[in-house]
């Protein structure tokens, strides 16, 4: 990672500071892209920049936010009290449903105002599909097969395959058709998901150099250990090499642990260790386009919510969270292919640059940090491309960390 010139195959590379003022704790280092508070309320900033980016009115993308902030509200509730809401989602008309298992979850459900589904197959028991054809794929990568996860609404697997020339995509693609309706088989057309990885000019973390003009991702979010050490949440493949981090030409983290490596069973989340004196602010960079966004928890939004992320190269977008839980087969130019699990699929602009910036929803709940799209532009033109990142709550819980959150 030493060269991020080339595409890795999983988000932007490189990048400046897309999500809060870097890593400086007394004062904003000079060219920090992240504006100063301003009188603007943080929502309607928001708003506009979600209108922009879904094609509608700012009044419509007002109600859209406030019904589903209000329907994720109700649905915490409804968890706290057992009932499971992994696999919620919104369903076209905007209304959040709510996957239960028995009669009673359902009337517990409705009668906090959500609506309420018994499906045909358990949630449990899709997801032992796709962990079954994670174990295929970890044993021969199917390089064919771009992509698989569970999908809610549907309420079954989907597989989708750019081509079965190979004999190891055909077995997987059979090995899925074995499990009849549960699993759908679906066929793209787009090019192999590629990674954002970039060298560019200005950018605020370059990897192993103080050259501004270097390799670069962009920052996550902070999060501490019991006992209180600093630490950077971000994408894997950032840090792969477990590098060094530098902010306006300074080192200010040092990478500890990745799940990623080229050619091998990965999953896109690394963390860094922030040195003594730097820091990561508790706000997420707005670019000019917003306010910058107070971070106030992690709690996983669902399926069809609106979501924004921060980035070096194409600074503040907005989409909708398509699924969870994809396993997804990157390409890198002159690297063997290399299969990711753990990914949310979203419509979500991103490019070279952007990796490992921040994601985060309306009501400041972070979700998690840039990772990789394919065939994915910026003009609102999105044909069938995706972005995907790694969702934030699955990596505070396996570093066993806690988000920093603003007072």
């Amino acid at each position: 990672m030493n060269k991020l010139s080339r595409t890795l195959s999983i988000g932007a590379i490189a990048g400046a500071v897309a999500l809060t003022g870097g890593m400086a704790a007394a004062s904003q280092p000079a060219g920090d892209p992240t504006p100063a508070p301003s009188a603007r309320t943080q929502p309607s900033g928001m708003v506009k920049a979600l209108a922009d980016s879904l094609g509608v009115s700012v009044a419509e993308a007002e109600r859209k936010l406030d019904r589903q902030t209000a329907q994720q509200e109700t649905l915490e509730r409804l968890g706290r009290s057992g009932v499971p809401t992994r696999s919620a989602y919104f369903d076209a008309k905007g209304t959040l449903t709510v996957d239960v298992a028995t009669a009673r979850q359902a009337a517990e459900v409705q009668a906090a105002g959500l609506a309420a589904r018994i499906p045909a197959r358990a949630p449990s028991a899709l997801e032992r599909i796709k962990a079954e054809l994670d174990r295929l794929a970890e044993k021969k990568l199917p390089v064919g097969v771009e992509s698989w996860h569970v999908d809610p609404v549907g309420n079954k697997v989907v597989v989708t395959v750019r081509d079965t020339a190979d004999a190891t995509s055909r077995a997987f693609v059979a090995a899925a058709r074995s499990h009849g309706p549960a699993v759908s088989v679906e066929t793209t057309t787009d090019d192999a998901p590629q990674a954002t990885a970039a060298i560019s000019p200005g950018s605020k973390m370059n990897i192993n150099t103080s050259d501004v003009n270097g390799g670069y991702c962009s920052v996550g979010f902070g999060a501490r250990d019991q006992q209180g050490r600093q630490y950077l949440a971000t994408a894997g493949h950032c840090i792969k090499g477990l590098d060094t981090l530098y902010f306006n030409g300074s080192s200010f983290a040092k990478g500890t642990q990745t799940r990623f490596a080229h050619g091998y069973d990965s999953v896109d989340m690394g963390i860094a260790a922030i040195s003594s004196g730097n820091s990561v602010t508790t706000t997420v960079g707005g670019w000019g386009v917003v306010s910058n966004t107070p971070v106030r928890g992690a709690q996983r939004a669902a399926v069809g919510s609106t979501v924004c992320k921060s980035g070096a190269t194409t600074k503040w977008t907005c989409g909708t969270i398509s699924s969870y839980n994809h396993s997804v087969t990157y390409t890198d130019p002159g690297q063997p292919r290399t299969l990711v699990k753990g990914l949310a699929k979203s419509s979500v602009c991103i490019h070279k640059g952007d990796s490992g910036g921040a994601w985060i929803t309306n009501q400041g709940q972070a979700q998690g940090v840039t990772s990789g799209s394919s065939d994915l532009s910026c003009d609102g033109s999105f044909g069938s491309g995706a972005s995907w990142m790694q969702p934030l709550d699955d990596l505070l819980r396996y570093y066993g960390l806690t988000l920093n959150t603003a007072s």
